[in-house]
């Protein structure tokens, strides 16, 4: 990714190109511990929604360094984390006693026929393959097992991001050469304003049941709630997401400097300073046939 704002931001994450999916997916590990301090998880409401009732056995599917999993611990008698990548499911193991931590992916889930009560994701969903995902899922759920599926993060039509992208987008249009780069050798401000806002604006993915699968039509909740953040906190929640992740490390270090400073000067966010960020989370839950 060179100095310019995420590629295809008219459309979900789900629907990147198999490349650049590939590429984002596998950048996590690289920041494993980093994403276990920063990337806050979802809402226990979420989890209450879509499992109202203990279950035999639940799977927290791309599990990552286990944000979901420590919310599934007491909800079933046996929770088992599946984990493709070694350097996330290594913390995730470390953090977590009594669950199982293994390797697999969505197409490719290491459990028996039948095996699960419930299989739940949480901002993983996008990452695998839809369909045979879904057959899969299929394959080790009970009849009636319940999918869930989880995508949170900073709402972008919460006040703080409201604020944030209202500031970038005017500095976009201040200064005497917003299109050139600096002595430095940094992007243009208007480029590191879409940088710093990512994916903020990008469709939320949705899970889809299409035809051919053993799967009831999906619900849908909203869950909303704010969180409250100190710029290292924000700082480091920018690190965890793959948008960032991907870019060459000097354009990281623009962005990040450019965030530090627009949090403190524009907007008194530094030191022990927390701001109330709005947190959206849309969950998903169907039954299998």
């Amino acid at each position: 990714m060179s100095g310019q704002g995420p590629e295809h931001a008219d459309v979900p994450l789900s629907r990147l190109p198999a490349d650049q999916k590939a590429i984002r997916s596998a950048s996590f590990g690289d920041v494993a511990s980093h994403y276990e301090r920063y990337r806050p998880g979802p809402p226990v409401a979420a989890v209450d929604w879509i499992l109202p009732a203990s279950v035999g056995t639940v799977v927290d599917l791309g599990a990552g360094t286990g944000a979901l999993t420590r919310l599934l611990v007491g909800r079933a008698d046996e929770v088992v984390a599946v984990e493709p990548d070694d350097r996330m499911r290594s913390v995730l193991a470390q953090n977590l006693s009594g669950i199982r931590a293994v390797p697999g992916r969505g197409e490719s889930i290491p459990l028996p026929d039948g095996a699960a009560d419930a299989v739940l994701a949480s901002s993983s969903w996008h990452w695998m393959d839809p369909v045979p995902t879904l057959r899969e899922v299929g394959r080790v759920l009970v009849p009636g097992g319940v999918l869930g599926a989880i995508w949170s993060g900073p709402d972008p039509e919460g006040p703080f991001l409201v604020q944030a992208q209202a500031l970038l987008a005017e500095r976009s249009k201040g200064g005497a050469d917003q299109s050139s780069p600096d002595a430095a050798g940094d992007p243009p401000t208007s480029e590191l304003a879409s940088l710093i806002m990512g994916d903020a604006q990008r469709p939320t993915s949705t899970l889809e049941i299409p035809p051919g699968v053993p799967f009831d039509q999906p619900e849908h909740k909203v869950i909303r709630w704010d969180v409250a953040l100190d710029a290292d906190d924000l700082i480091g929640m920018l690190g965890t997401f793959s948008w960032f992740i991907t870019m060459p490390e000097e354009t990281r270090d623009a962005v990040m400097a450019e965030a530090r400073r627009l949090l403190s000067s524009f907007l008194g966010v530094e030191g022990e300073t927390t701001v109330d960020v709005a947190f959206r989370c849309d969950a998903w839950r169907s039954r299998r046939h």
